[in-house]
């Protein structure tokens, strides 16, 4: 779609008249009436407001007239997985999973190919093509080319190591000693856990980026335990195969 399509598309999915747009937008009610009809498009600062405003990316507004990927993991981008900063704006150099809040997830590449390569093996990509092509591939990606110069000084890997002491500290029977945290997006780890009444509750925001990791049980069995944390809490819960029947072990808010 073009422009114009775009923005009456998503002015009336957010039910608005061009004059509320127009408000919101700091323009006039002509200026928008313009946008829509192609006469004009929005100037660059105006369109940072409306990938605000609509919580879509500038990219999207002009007609995705360039291939997104992510700059740290090389994941295609779209809408629903472009990283955003701690104020709320797109960021749309980087998935969720690699930046979130204002913090670079991942410091070293090998963390960030072991994560890839469970994700990405397939019958058709096995795991030593896949370890090939990241090998080659993600050096040549701008957050990696300019690792020294867009290094948050090492305060990623900090809040990493003080959810672990805290997660240790816990002293879960049965769970291992957490290693690593990885970043995780809410959608694919909200877990619905069965309450004694019967009905179900999801703790999670499924929009947000979580730092968790998964750990075999230190017992034996086919169960797993599954961590998440963010700055306002730490979820421990076990669950079976792909995330079956999942129990809530502990939900502790952080001080």
């Amino acid at each position: 779609m073009s422009t114009k399509e775009i923005i009456h598309e998503l002015r009336t999915k957010h039910g608005m008249f061009q004059e509320e747009l127009a408000e919101k937008a700091f323009v006039t009610r002509q200026a928008v009436s313009r946008w829509e009809t192609g006469e004009t498009v929005p100037n660059t600062e105006t369109l940072k407001l409306l990938s605000e405003l609509f919580d879509v990316s500038i990219n999207t507004l002009l007609g995705s007239p360039r291939k997104q990927i992510c700059q740290c993991c090389g994941m295609p981008l779209d809408d629903s997985i472009i990283s955003h900063e701690a104020d709320g704006s797109l960021n749309e150099d980087y998935c969720k999973w690699c930046y979130a809040d204002g913090v670079y997830m991942y410091s070293d590449m090998e963390d960030l190919i072991e994560i890839c390569v469970k994700n990405m093996v397939s019958d058709e990509f096995p795991e030593s093509q896949v370890r090939e092509y990241l090998n080659s591939s993600l050096p040549q990606l701008d957050y990696w080319k300019r690792r020294q110069e867009v290094s948050d000084g090492g305060r990623s890997e900090a809040v990493k190591q003080t959810l672990i002491a805290e997660i240790n500290a816990l002293q879960i029977q049965g769970m291992p000693k957490v290693e690593k945290l990885n970043a995780l997006v809410g959608s694919y780890v909200d877990l619905p856990y069965r309450l004694p009444n019967g009905s179900t509750v999801k703790f999670l925001d499924e929009n947000a980026t979580y730092l968790g990791c998964q750990i075999e049980s230190g017992s034996g069995g086919d169960r797993c335990f599954g961590v998440l944390a963010d700055r306002e809490f730490i979820l421990v819960s076990t669950y079976g195969k792909n995330g079956e029947d999942p129990e809530l072990i502990l939900y502790k808010k952080r001080q």
